[in-house]
């Protein structure tokens, strides 16, 4: 090695990979308080059905909990560009969301009989989350979100329609069945973009399917009217 060479300083600065790594720190920083919240709320997601058997006041209760949660989340990640985290929560809040939707379905919502749909600014006022901000970076319900949400609810009124057989609830899979038809009409207007969207609600049909054989089960057996 010359003189020269030894005396060339480095092309690379350091102290660029310093900054890199604290930018990496950083991050997993975020990330890691991001899902700490998180696991909270899962667990109280999968406490949600066993409260809803109980009583609809534990279901209420339930969703306070989770929307107190909520707002936990959004406070962090508010602090954050929206777009850089999402796909850290959303399958959570596509779970929450589910939840108030098949709470509202049940008749938990006072005012409101059996079988409603709840609308998506009905879901942020019940979360205290806002829908679709489009004017300013900061945590909100999507309408994807909800649509995926939707979704879920469909396949859970799948269940329930068979559970309800073997609860002796011959009505309920009649209620169910015009509830999801409906339901699958909607989607059917919708111009889906989302990839992972339009597979779900593709599927949608096999829980028709399913549930439509649950009736046609029940007007063989005559345990419902034929005109129902």
């Amino acid at each position: 090695m010359t003189a020269s060479e030894s005396a060339t300083p480095g092309m690379v600065d350091p102290a660029i990979f310093e900054q890199l790594q604290a930018n990496i720190d950083s991050d997993a920083q975020v990330r890691e308080e991001l899902r700490n919240i998180l696991q909270r709320l899962e667990r109280q997601g999968i406490m949600f059905p066993f409260q809803v058997n109980e009583s609809m006041k534990n279901a209420w209760e339930s969703i306070c909990e989770q929307a107190k949660t909520i707002r936990d989340l959004g406070s962090v990640a508010s602090k954050h560009p929206y777009y850089k985290y999402n796909q850290i929560w959303t399958r959570d809040m596509q779970e929450t969301i589910m939840n108030v939707v098949f709470y509202v379905w049940l008749g938990g919502a006072g005012g409101k009989p059996q079988g409603t749909l709840a609308t998506i600014e009905e879901v942020g006022s019940a979360l205290t989350v806002p829908i679709n901000v489009k004017d300013r970076d900061t945590f909100h319900i999507t309408t994807e979100e909800y649509l995926h949400a939707l979704i879920s609810l469909i396949e859970e009124l799948a269940r329930l329609a068979v559970n309800s057989v073997t609860l002796g609830d011959y009505q309920r899979p009649l209620q169910i069945s015009k509830f999801v038809k409906d339901l699958h009409a909607g989607f059917q207007i919708l111009n889906l973009k989302n990839d992972a969207l339009r597979r779900r609600s593709d599927g949608i049909k096999y829980n028709v399917k399913k549930i439509e054989d649950v009736v046609y089960d029940l007007s063989l057996r005559n345990l419902i009217p034929r005109n129902a």
